[in-house]
């Protein structure tokens, strides 16, 4: 027995040879720098939300992170992986078993050469423990553990991905009910005026100083804008049902009283620098995880070309006697080793072996452009922030010219200088500008969420 264990332990201290190749990171040199930004090195932080300055933002993102169906699908897809893991890992254990058993058994006379007077009853009672292991000299099993490890990294950056879509989502979705909000203000604002205008007109026909087509004018003017308050509650309506899904609530159930989009901050967000990208975003994290687990599956693959190598030994007690089971006498044991040697397969472990490699190949690209797409992701948000910023200026200098050129319609009306089409033109021209801006202000706000989400948010590896 001594000898046996020597052996295998000598044995399993070669088994930290593998067959498989070390991993090695596909080059993915980063741009030197930004193209539509200056350089810096400030990032978001965790909680990037909180620079809006909006308490009902907090309060919905701390619903989503509680509540959210995809954050909990996610958080279940971990424990999964880990219970995967943990079972990847048990290979490279010893098994252990026991067994205990008592048998009754009466034999028979009629096979008896022996004439017996009575039956003969014989109580076998027996207590075993077996042990079983599997040598992993090729290193089969361990990398089956790396894979299962990678996987499971892989999914907690995963996690993190969706709960940086989530928090996006949240705050878009939020930002476009405070646009629409204010965009149906404008139009219902815009209607009153209108309908006083008209109120003006109808008491100027009726003293014969505005014709029938000045009304008519005034009653499309009028119908128009309304015609334009019924999609914008619409698309309102839809999307305090997509908060509330977001947030973990069904519809009927969701309540909220929303601020308006002028008391938001217009928060300044760092690029950082493009060299520290990568670790910044859970979804490239995610794909090299992936990666890395796709190599281990090669090395798993290619050790099934060499033998398998197992120990098994038992050993327990067995008598007839129940009072001398834990004697000499009882002593049962046994040891055993086998070596298992593939010699013909129809060219399966070739196919899988091949298979691995195209899927390492696959992993190896979707990397690649897992991580062009990251910076591309952060030039289109620096462009989107920046056009969003001049567009804003241009539009409050628009509204501002148009609500001058209104009120000085209006005025020269009242003295008679300027017909009823002059101000009509300046009534929609403002309406025109005050939509335009507000749409402005709300694309602002996005481009910023969207920046924020394309620099990862505040998460980074290892944090």
């Amino acid at each position: 027995m001594r000898k046996t264990a020597l052996s295998a332990l000598s044995v399993a201290l070669l088994s930290a040879c593998s067959v498989g190749d070390a991993y090695v990171r596909p080059v993915t040199p980063p741009p030197a720098q930004w193209k539509n930004a200056a350089q810096g090195n400030v990032w978001p932080g965790q909680d990037w939300w909180r620079q809006f300055g909006s308490t009902r933002l907090g309060e919905l993102m701390a619903r989503a992170q509680a509540a959210n169906f995809d954050l909990a699908a996610a958080t279940a897809r971990v424990r999964q992986a880990d219970a995967q893991l943990s079972i990847a890992g048990a290979s490279l254990l010893p098994s252990l078993s026991a067994s205990a058993g008592e048998t009754r058994a009466r034999a028979s006379r009629a096979a008896s050469t022996t004439t017996l007077s009575k039956a003969r009853y014989t109580t076998t009672s027996s207590a075993t423990l077996t042990a079983s292991y599997e040598i992993d000299f090729w290193g089969k099993n361990a990398a089956a553990v790396d894979s299962a490890e990678a996987a499971a990294q892989a999914s907690r950056f995963d996690l993190q991905t969706a709960t940086l879509t989530a928090q996006s989502g949240v705050a878009t979705t939020y930002f476009e009910i405070l646009g629409l909000q204010e965009r149906i203000r404008l139009v219902k604002e815009s209607i009153t005026n209108s309908e006083g205008i008209l109120s003006v007109f109808r008491d100027r026909q009726l003293a014969g100083t505005a014709t029938s087509l000045d009304v008519a004018q005034q009653e499309s003017v009028l119908a128009t804008q309304k015609a334009t308050l019924a999609p914008l509650e619409r698309q309102m309506r839809q999307d305090y049902n997509a908060l509330a899904i977001l947030t973990g609530r069904l519809p009927e159930d969701f309540g909220l009283v929303p601020e308006t989009l002028g008391v938001l901050l217009v928060p300044a967000v760092g690029a950082g620098l493009p060299s520290e990208l990568l670790a910044r975003r859970p979804d490239v994290q995610s794909a090299e995880a992936s990666l890395r687990a796709a190599n281990a599956d090669i090395a798993a693959a290619r050790a099934a070309w060499f033998p398998s190598i197992s120990l098994t030994g038992q050993g327990g007690f067995q008598s007839l006697d129940l009072l001398k089971m834990m004697t000499a006498q009882s002593l049962l044991w046994s040891v055993a080793s086998s070596a298992t040697q593939t010699i013909f397969d129809g060219g399966r472990i070739a196919g899988t072996v091949e298979q691995k490699r195209a899927r390492f190949e696959e992993l190896s690209q979707t990397y690649r452009k897992a991580v062009a797409s990251a910076f591309s992701d952060v030039e289109n948000a620096l462009i989107a922030v920046e056009k969003a910023v001049e567009e804003v200026e241009a539009q409050r200098v628009a509204e501002a010219t148009a609500r001058r050129a209104f009120e000085i319609a209006q005025a020269q009306l009242a003295g008679g200088i300027v017909d009823v089409t002059t101000v009509l033109n300046t009534q929609k021209t403002l309406f025109t500008a005050q939509d335009s801006l507000a749409q402005a202000r709300l694309s602002q706000m996005q481009a910023i969420v969207g920046l924020y989400k394309a620099l990862g948010g505040g998460w980074q590896a290892g944090v």
